[in-house]
């Protein structure tokens, strides 16, 4: 069973900068499409950015121009590179990795923007 285990996430000002990561435990990670999405307190889940096998990329409107997905195949990594936080962004961020019929998803890193 993959799992995926996402990392960096903290308490930031407004205007300040954070990177995510998640990394699967094993798999084929070159062929999975890679996505993350966030989950504000009271709020449904909703998807930030995603990637795919060949690096197509793809973002929510209210993040596009300050986040960045990438992937790293060789690391077995995506990464999640917020750029001028802002309180809206506050969310548990959760990674998830989609191949076929799997859907996986890792448990989650908290991301509190706030003064």
């Amino acid at each position: 069973q993959v799992q995926l285990v996402e990392s960096g996430g903290g308490l930031v000002q407004p205007g300040e900068s954070l990177r995510l990561s998640c990394a699967a435990s094993r798999g084929i990670f070159s062929l999975y499409a890679m996505a993350w999405y966030r989950q504000a307190p009271g709020k449904q889940r909703e998807l930030v950015a995603t990637i795919t096998s060949t690096k197509w990329t793809n973002y929510a409107d209210s993040v596009k121009g300050r986040f960045t997905i990438s992937r790293d195949n060789a690391k077995n990594t995506v990464f999640l590179q917020m750029n001028s936080l802002e309180p809206e962004d506050t969310a548990v961020y959760y990674c998830n990795a989609r191949l076929g019929t799997l859907d996986i998803w890792g448990q989650g890193t908290q991301v509190t923007v706030s003064s």
